[in-house]
């Protein structure tokens, strides 16, 4: 069976995606080592929780720095929640740490008077490949701009507007939680992997 590997950072709530990827018709296994990061058809790097505490968990594995080489050389990488999170160079959340640096971004806090954690099930505004939907959030703290660069981007209005998921290649980075998010989440997971190698 294709198996999807999942780094287990112990800040993340595992079952819900190990599940999600059942009823897809696909195994999963924990990464356990830099060799299995670089070399696994399909990584997620989840998260739910704090920018430092994630960031700790991938260091004391050692895993960012394979991480960071696997998403560089282009092999298939979905990060969900703090996952996406991490991806960007620093948060607000927790000043003086480095996140993984792919995006040249700072997480930042929802701005004054902005109700939070946002919450639930909110619309998410999207793009060719993400398409619109439902999805559910649980967030305090967003990427509030476009990177650039040639992301793709689907975006969140929660007060303001944010950017509810990103895209370059086979790196798919998405603030809500697809596997918890229904159909419309199922379907940006079954595309994602549609570009694997299997």
């Amino acid at each position: 069976m294709k198996t999807v590997s999942i780094i287990n950072t112990g800040v993340a709530n595992i079952a819900s995606i190990q599940s999600a990827f059942k009823k897809l018709g696909f195994d999963t296994k924990f990464v356990e080592s830099t060799q299995d990061v670089l070399e696994a058809k399909a990584v997620v790097l989840p998260g739910v929780g704090a920018f430092e505490a994630g960031m700790s968990a991938l260091n004391i594995l050692g895993l960012s720095e394979p991480l960071k080489e696997r998403i560089m050389v282009g092999k298939p990488t979905l990060a969900v929640c703090l996952g996406m999170q991490l991806l960007c160079e620093s948060s607000e959340e927790s000043p003086g740490i480095d996140g993984l640096g792919i995006l040249k971004s700072q997480i930042k806090r929802f701005s004054p008077g902005i109700r939070t954690p946002h919450f639930g099930w909110n619309q998410v505004s999207g793009s060719a490949f993400f398409g619109s939907g439902y999805a559910y959030f649980a967030n305090s703290f967003r990427l509030g701009e476009d990177p650039g660069d040639g992301w793709e981007v689907a975006t969140c209005e929660h007060g303001e507007p944010f950017i509810a998921a990103i895209r370059k290649g086979t790196l798919v980075a998405c603030q809500f939680h697809p596997e918890i998010s229904g159909d419309f989440g199922f379907s940006i997971l079954e595309k994602w992997l549609q570009g694997v190698t299997w």
